[in-house]
């Protein structure tokens, strides 16, 4: 694997190298946007806090990052797999279509707004800590998991209106404890055992192993779901039916 130092290089001189050696670790990476779109192939290391707009568009690689990331982190994502060591800024995996996309830390706002899933491609955000407000706002399809971990006390795992204008996928949550502002058009109830087992394990494993988590201790929590209410679907309003 190829090793760089983003201070030598400006902004597309990088994007450029990261291009051109698709298995490569890049040190110093300090709010350089747009790294790793669109690549189809490859695996890239970033040490530091890469901009705005990582992995917009990825499309099959996989972009582990040691570090922090800013905001819109796999905006429009296809395919691939996306680490982050820490914590991610606002607007994470907008209308994400597929792929995976797992953060140790905190989100901020508006995570996991209108992703989707379409036959084969299944969208699947996992955020270790807590989340701002509008998480999985017009929620289309995919998978959201939010654990909390290592929250500070008090802390609630998600902010305001989480969900608003969902219509389709699931967003699971490790708490029995229903977000503020929940819609009435949304169904919320506490998962039993046999359903972590059967829907959250296959989901968690290879996230508890990139980051070195015991899954046995995550999934002895309670768990709660978040689905849209077939009889009172927001996809009336989106769609035929």
């Amino acid at each position: 694997m190829k090793t760089i130092d983003a201070f030598k290089l400006n902004e597309e001189e990088l994007k450029q190298e990261i291009r051109n050696n698709q298995d490569i670790e890049v040190d110093n990476c300090l709010g350089q946007r747009y790294l790793g779109c669109a690549l189809k192939e490859g695996n890239i290391k970033l040490v530091g806090t890469p901009g705005n707009g990582l992995a917009a568009y990825l499309d099959g690689a996989s972009i582990y990052v040691k570090g922090n990331a800013q905001d819109a982190v796999a905006d429009t994502m296809n395919g691939g797999l996306v680490a982050i060591e820490g914590n991610a800024g606002d607007a994470l995996s907008y209308a994400m279509r597929g792929g995976k996309v797992y953060i140790l830390g905190n989100a901020g706002y508006r995570a996991g707004v209108h992703m989707k899933a379409y036959k084969e491609k299944r969208s699947l955000l996992i955020i270790g800590g807590c989340t701002g407000s509008f998480l999985g706002e017009y929620l289309a399809g995919g998978t959201i998991i939010v654990l909390g971990l290592n929250c500070k006390p008090g802390m609630k795992l998600t902010g305001y209106f989480c969900a608003n204008g969902m219509y389709a996928g699931k967003i699971y949550l490790r708490t029995d404890e229903k977000p503020v502002n929940l819609s009435d058009k949304l169904e919320f109830h506490k998962l039993d055992r046999d359903e972590k087992e059967e829907e959250l394990r296959p989901l968690l494993e290879e996230y508890a192993r990139i980051f070195h988590l015991n899954l046995e201790e995550i999934l002895a929590s309670d768990f709660s779901v978040i689905e849209a209410d077939p009889q009172k679907s927001y996809k009336q309003i989106y769609a035929a039916v």
